[in-house]
Parts: C-alpha cells; structure tokens; sequence
C-alpha cells in the first residue's frame, strides 16, 4: 500500500485520537525506518522507547516466530518457562525480590497503586490511602493513573477521576515533607492533641510515585539531592517509594533501571516500553518488604506474561550486556556534547540520562514545527512537554546513525 492508501484507511475507520506526523512507516533496519514509498528516515524515537535493540533485530524475530510455533497462549492458569525465566532476569537485574507481568505502562501503574493502598491497609487500616505524585509527571491514560499524572492538559473531559492523589513540586524537599506530614498532622489534631509529632501517627499517606526523569514533562531529571531525601523521608515514615520506570527503565538511561544511577532501592518499580523491543508488555517489580503484598486473587491481568512477549523480552534482556548498557550511556554522552558544541541560539539546555534526552528550544522556535521540519529532512524525532525536542533512539543505534541523525538536527536548528 502506498502512505495515501494507508492515510485514507484510517481515516475512514480509525478513531481519530494521535495527532500524526505525516508519515507511513513500512519496515526498519537498525536505527532507519522507511516508508512504503522507500523515503529513509533516521529513528531518534524507537517507537516512544520501545524499539529498545532497533528494527530488523533477527535474533529477536527468530525467537518470537520460535515460541509462536510452540505456544501462543494458555494464561495464568498454568505455567509457561519463558515468564519464570524472565522473572528471574529481571528481579536478578534490578536487585528486586519479585515481579508482576502486564501489558502496558498504564496497566503497570494501576498494579503499582494496588500494591501500595493494600501495604497501607493491611498495616494500618482504612484512612491512609493518598498516594503523592510530581507535577509535570506523567504516569498514563487510565482514569486512575491521569488522577495520579501532575498535568492539567491530561485531565480536560474526563472527569470525575479516581480520588487520592495530591501533586507536589519535584526538586522541593520541603514540599515534599510537608506534604506527607500534612494528613499526620491533620490525625493527631483530631482530640486536641496537636503537640504530637506528624511521625507519630500514620497520616493519609500511603505512597510516594516519582519518575526519576520526567519523560513526557519535559526530559527533567530528578536532583539526586532530593530523590536520596525523599527516599530516606519515605523510610522514616513507612511511607513506599515508588519509581516509574516506564519510559527510563530496560536500559534507557545506561543502566537497567534509572533508579540504580541515583543509589537507591525503591520499594517497588514500574516498567514497559523497551522490555520486549516492540512486543506489548510492562510490570511491577516488588522489594523484599512488598513482595507478599498482593496475594492469590488480589490482581489480574489476561495476556500478563504472555509466552511471545516474555521470549522476546528474554531476548531484549540478553542483548543489553553490561557492555551494552555503558556504550548506552558513553553514546547519550557524545549527543550531549555535540548538540551543545553547536552553540546555536536556537537551543537551549541539554538535559537526561543515557539515550533518553531532551534539548530546550530557545527564542521563538517551536518544538513542534521543528520536529516536523526535522522529518521532512529525514529524521524522526519527539517533542517533550512544552519547549523541548526528546530523543530516544534504538539503544542499539551506531555512531553513525547518531552522526547522521544529528547533522539533520543541526542543518534544522540553524535556520530555527
């Protein structure tokens, strides 16, 4: 089919919710997508982080078609080896006791919010259940987990969303503890005893959700000031810290997860995305002290550890060795350093970790027009909150590719 057909059919039956680029995508190779027509495109996207070891991967596609032929489906009923092995990887990878297989970053998230109201209750009873979460955060299109994202552009229409969630400013301590000792607070001042310490009685919090780069907010790292303090806080008051690794984690930032960059253990972790290179599939990953949170019957999920979509993760999972994961962050450092070498007006601040990056566009330049004016030129790229363009190429992708990518970008942002 030609991009026209392709176009015309999804205009006719498709529910019309993407803003699309105008552009039909055919097959990949590396880190170069085409079009049916043959137009060749570098991919800074990789599928919004999906795409994680790149397109045409043949021992990932041999693996899929392998375990296809074997078994498709059975559910959770019965036991399948390719998800138990892939727990295995996982938890060993990350420093985690056990994990939760879904399909999607949103579906992990709703898991994540079960797994901390029910810590909570089963410890404390009823009444401590807010869960804090970072304005400019993003953590899916569900009800429940848009009641949890900190940006009010997501929230239009649909209201009534799910109750108990408060938003706070990321970077800000203060806010932060004022914020998990205001329900504290709020309990010890019911019979007059305000003097009480906020420590002293559980409060309305149950749960702390950051993501540790704000992806959709902007491409914005978290301080390592203020996540080593607000996990030490989080400590003191039983309060879980969670991390929502969808877009960071399965080697996005140079390390498996984005939270072993900053030296912590969060008591339980999200991921999706990358894990099984464009298969859908996400999780909760559990600590020591949330592993027997939820139990037989407590959460569910159909197609969750899928046999096809826990091989290829089990592959993806092989491909990205150590040695992988550092050429990760060794290639998100020579982006840095050559976009900001540049010294255009045009750009700003270059911000993130490994191959999740984001560049502030400066003066009257739109992130959006340039993002259309890069793929004309032949590169694909994203935007990211409200003045950045975002890269997340394949992590896979050659120094080459990035070179290629990156002379498109710049020949852009010089007439920007």
């Amino acid at each position: 089919m030609t991009t026209a057909e392709i176009k015309a059919l999804d205009a006719e039956y498709v529910m019309q919710t993407y803003g699309r680029f105008d552009v039909a995508i055919d097959r990949g190779e590396g880190a170069r997508l085409y079009s049916p027509e043959g137009r060749e495109y570098i991919d800074f996207t990789s599928g919004i982080g999906v795409s994680s070891i790149g397109y045409g991967n043949k021992k990932w596609a041999e693996a899929i078609y392998n375990q296809a032929l074997r078994l498709g489906h059975v559910s959770n009923l019965f036991y399948t080896e390719p998800y138990a092995r892939l727990a295995e990887v996982l938890t060993r990878r990350s420093g985690m006791k056990n994990v939760f297989f879904a399909n999607a970053g949103g579906e992990a998230n709703e898991g994540l919010i079960k797994l901390a109201r029910k810590y909570s209750r089963d410890k404390y009873g009823e009444g401590r259940s807010t869960i804090l979460t970072l304005r400019q955060s993003f953590h899916g299109r569900t009800v429940t987990t848009l009641a949890a994202t900190g940006q009010e552009q997501f929230h239009r229409h649909f209201f009534p969303f799910t109750e108990g969630f408060r938003h706070v400013p990321p970077n800000d301590i203060k806010a932060l503890e004022n914020a998990l000792d205001a329900g504290a607070v709020k309990a010890a001042s019911v019979d007059g005893t305000s003097a009480l310490k906020p420590e002293a009685v559980p409060g309305d919090v149950c749960a702390v959700i950051v993501e540790l780069i704000q992806g959709e907010g902007g491409v914005l790292p978290l301080d390592p000031e203020y996540v080593n303090a607000a996990h030490k806080l989080c400590r003191e008051r039983d309060v879980l810290f969670l991390v929502d690794e969808v877009q960071t984690g399965i080697g996005r930032t140079g390390k498996m997860f984005a939270y072993q960059n900053y030296g912590i253990l969060p008591d339980a972790v999200t991921f999706a995305k990358g894990i099984a290179g464009g298969l859908p599939m996400g999780g909760v990953l559990a600590s020591e002290k949330c592993a027997a949170v939820l139990g037989a019957g407590d959460h569910a999920t159909t197609f969750g550890g899928n046999p096809i979509a826990a091989t290829a993760a089990l592959e993806v999972m092989n491909q990205l060795s150590d040695g992988v994961l550092d050429e990760v962050a060794e290639k998100g450092a020579y982006m840095k350093k050559t976009i900001a070498g540049w010294s255009l007006p045009a750009v700003g601040e270059i911000r993130g970790m490994g191959l999740m990056l984001g560049a502030s566009v400066a003066g009257a330049a739109q992130p959006k027009d340039l993002a259309k004016r890069c793929i004309a030129d032949g590169l694909l790229i994203l935007t990211a909150g409200s003045d950045a363009l975002r890269m997340l190429p394949p992590l896979t992708i050659t120094y080459g590719e990035i070179d290629a990518g990156l002379a498109i970008l710049k020949g852009v942002l010089e007439q920007a």
